[in-house]
This record gives structure tokens, C-alpha cells and sequence, in this order.
């Protein structure tokens, strides 16, 4: 408190007492009771100074408590400038981080040496490579894009590239663009130019050839029993050169038959609009088995192809083996318009050591399907061509497998005089 504040209010308090004792002097107040009097006051003012000096002390305090609360803001405030540069910065790595966890490479690595003999021919042998690649981004949880490049050259069913020509430099070509969509229940909508997911019984190429990729759009629909395929896809999309677009269905279910037995079965409608066009690969005369005008090389049918199949999954001695079956036949031809393939295989090579085995019998005449997209190397590739596909493999380790096919077939059913055709397959390959 002030000085002066202090000389005041002592002041007031002598002339309170003053005006209180006054009274009693009138009255002859006694010298005992002035010295009690004076002994209140002094009390009283001792008092005041203890106050004084409290009051003093806890505004000493509370100016330190506010200079304290000063300093703990300004730190308060760097911590949290500091840490939002923190956050920020662990959002910029969590983004960077997102980015690389939404692609992801795959591929594979083939060596061959392939032998063969042809009746009529000389004895044959090569090498040659297959390498294959794809980048895939998951765009959304429902949308997949993909780019994937592959050796070889132009061929729509062949990735192969053989060695050779002093050790040229090889060509690589786009394999695969496409968009895949999975935003409905139990369906995939896909666009560009993709994988074929048309179901191939066995896996044989009766129809269409592995390396097969069509270019258009495609759904596919399964609810784990039934499912329907549908594509459709440009055999040629310039209208300067003769456009024709393909369909592709297919339905078909899938039913266990106890805990180690399951059937898979379907039929099939593709529709391909060729007749009156002439190749669409290779020379103006490559029809690649199918009836053509040598006039003017140009297809004599359309392939209008109705498919059976069937597929039986078992196990075998604690191994997978199974059991297939397929038919096709061209509506739109009266002969040489049937095809079909039955086979077996036993066992699966996909972990070290682990080996597999298979058999098919084909027999694919000329007019049954489009030869420009079946199996390249039954035959020779293409249609018009009988007989036996034996296969072998063995897991090296995984994704290391080294594998054999031998191919003894009988080519140019339709002539009545067809040749013998051997070819064997001895492949390495690689899988990322």
C-alpha cells in the first residue's frame, strides 16, 4: 500500500477513535480506560502493517505468476509450430509411402529349346526367350489399371522371341493397357486391351492361345457356384480395312461333390463376323487353317462358335489331379466344323520339389474356330490338325520351374493326306 494511501487511512482511524471517545471524556472516562484504548489502536495499526506487507508479498507473486505464463505461452507456441512441421512432414512420408503401396510389378522369364520334325521337312531346332512384365496401380480400392510390355514381335498369340541375328537387340511391345473396375457385387468390368478370362477347360488352348489378349471390353460375373463371362473384342477396328468385332459369352457353375471333388461346367456362344474378309495377320494368304477364296483371300465363313465344357477337380494320393473335357462346333459351316480336346493331369509343381504331370488328345478341324486365335503351337498353330500333347514339370524352387511338352500331332486333316508333326519343348522358367 502507499505511503500516503497509508498516512490516510491511519487519519481516519484516529478520528473514528477520536470521535468514539469523545463521548466517554465528556463523561469523565478513567485514565484505565484511555490505556486500553490506546493498546486497541496500536493493535489494530500492527495489524494493518501485516496486512500491508501480505498484500505486498502476493503482488510480488502474482507479477511473477504472469511473467511465468508469459514465457509458458511462447513455448507452447514454438512446441506447436514445431509440431505441426512434424506432422506435416510424417503426412508428406505417409503419402509418398501410400503411393508406392498402390503398385506393384509382376512378370515372368521363359528359356526354351524347341526341336522339330516335320514330315517332308528338315529337322529343326532354336532357342528362344520369353519376357513379360506388367506395372498395376490400384487406383481406388475398386480400380486397377495395368501396362505390361512383352518380347517378341506382332503376333496376337505369341510372346516368343528367338535368339539369334549376331546377337541382335530384341523388340519389346505393348502386351497389356487396360482399366479393371470391381465397384458391383461379384462382378469386374474391364477396358483396353487384357488378359482373356474366358474359361479354358484345362487350361488348353482348344480355343484360344495363352498369349491371346483381347482388345475391347469385357464383364465377368461369379457368386463362388455360377458365372457368366461376356467380352466383346476388335479383330480389326479400322473400317479401311474391314472391321470386325468379336462376342465372347459364357456361363457356367462350379459344384463340390464332396470334400475333395468339385465340377465345373458351362457352355458357350462366340460370334465372329469374318466371311468375305480377308487376313488379318501375317500374309494376304495366312488364314491359318481356316477356308478361305484363294481369288480373292478372303474367309468363307463366319465362326459362329457353340462350346462344351466340363472339368473334374479330385485329389489323388493326397495330390490334385484332374479330369477335362471340351467341344466346339461352328454353326456356320456344314463340314470339317467340329473340334474337341479330353485330357488328364496329376499333381501341381508350385513349391520346391513338387511335381506334375498331364495328357491331352485334340483333334481341331479347319472350319471349328478361328485359327487366327487358337493354340500357335499344336500343329504348327492354328486349325486342321489331330493328336497327343504329353506334359511334364518340376519345381526347382518356387517360381523356378523347369518343364517339358512334346507335340505328336498329324497336320492338314482337311487335304486327306495330313504329315506328321513332332515338336518338343524344354522350358526353364521364372516367375515374379
Amino acid at each position: 500500500m502507499a505511503p500516503q494511501r497509508r498516512f490516510f487511512t491511519r487519519v481516519s482511524l484516529f478520528i473514528c477513535a477520536f470521535v468514539l471517545v469523545l463521548p466517554v471524556t465528556s463523561i469523565a472516562a478513567s485514565d484505565a480506560d484511555l490505556a486500553a484504548m490506546r493498546a486497541q489502536l496500536k493493535a489494530l495499526s500492527a495489524r494493518l502493517d501485516r496486512l500491508e506487507t501480505e498484500n505486498h508479498k502476493l503482488a510480488t507473486t502474482n507479477a511473477e505468476l504472469v511473467k511465468t505464463n508469459r514465457k509458458t505461452t511462447v513455448a507452447i507456441a514454438q512446441v506447436s509450430e514445431q509440431t505441426t512441421a512434424v506432422a506435416d512432414k510424417v503426412q508428406k512420408q505417409a503419402e509418398k509411402t501410400n503411393w508406392t503401396d498402390t503398385m506393384r510389378w509382376q512378370g515372368d522369364f521363359r528359356y526354351r529349346y524347341e526341336s522339330f520334325n516335320i514330315e517332308g521337312k528338315p529337322n529343326r531346332n532354336r532357342n528362344r526367350i520369353r519376357a513379360r512384365a506388367a506395372l498395376i496401380a490400384d487406383i481406388t480400392p475398386t480400380v486397377e489399371v495395368g501396362l505390361g510390355m512383352a518380347s517378341g514381335g506382332n503376333d496376337p498369340v505369341s510372346t516368343n522371341q528367338t535368339l539369334g541375328k549376331g546377337g541382335s537387340t530384341k523388340g519389346l511391345n505393348l502386351d497389356l493397357a487396360y482399366f479393371d473396375w470391381s465397384g458391383l457385387a461379384n462382378t469386374k468390368i474391364v477396358g483396353g486391351k487384357f488378359k482373356n478370362f474366358i474359361h479354358k477347360s484345362g487350361k488348353n488352348a482348344l480355343l484360344w492361345d495363352s498369349d491371346w489378349r483381347p482388345e475391347g471390353t469385357g464383364v465377368a460375373w461369379s457368386n463362388g457356384m455360377f458365372f457368366a463371362n461376356g467380352l466383346g473384342t476388335w479383330i480389326e477396328s479400322d473400317t479401311n480395312k474391314g472391321q470386325s468385332f468379336a462376342y465372347l459369352t459364357q456361363a457356367g457353375i462350379k459344384i463340390p461333390l464332396g470334400d475333395a471333388l468339385k465340377l465345373t461346367a458351362g457352355a458357350g456362344y462366340h460370334r465372329f463376323d469374318t466371311k468375305g474378309n480377308g487376313s488379318y495377320f501375317g500374309k494376304d494368304n495366312d488364314f491359318f487353317g481356316n477356308s478361305f477364296n484363294p481369288d480373292t483371300n478372303t474367309y468363307l465363313f463366319n465362326y459362329r462358335e457353340v462350346e462344351l465344357f466340363a472339368d473334374v477337380g479330385f485329389s489323388l494320393f493326397d495330390r490334385p489331379a484332374l479330369i477335362f473335357g471340351n467341344y466346339v462346333e461352328n454353326q456356320a459351316a456344314d463340314k470339317n466344323n467340329t473340334g474337341y480336346a479330353f485330357g488328364v493331369k496329376y499333381g501341381k509343381a508350385k513349391n520346391k520339389g513338387q511335381w506334375a504331370f498331364g495328357y491331352t488328345y485334340q483333334r481341331l478341324e479347319a472350319d471349328a474356330v478361328l485359327g487366327l486365335l487358337t493354340d500357335s503351337d499344336f500343329g504348327g498353330g492354328g486349325t486342321d490338325s489331330k493328336g497327343h500333347i504329353l506334359k511334364g514339370s518340376y519345381a526347382i524352387a518356387k517360381n523356378i520351374n523347369a518343364k517339358f511338352t512334346y507335340f505328336i500331332n498329324q497336320a492338314g486333316l482337311k487335304s486327306g493326306n495330313p504329315i506328321d508333326f513332332r515338336r518338343l519343348q524344354l522350358d526353364l522358367s521364372f516367375k515374379y
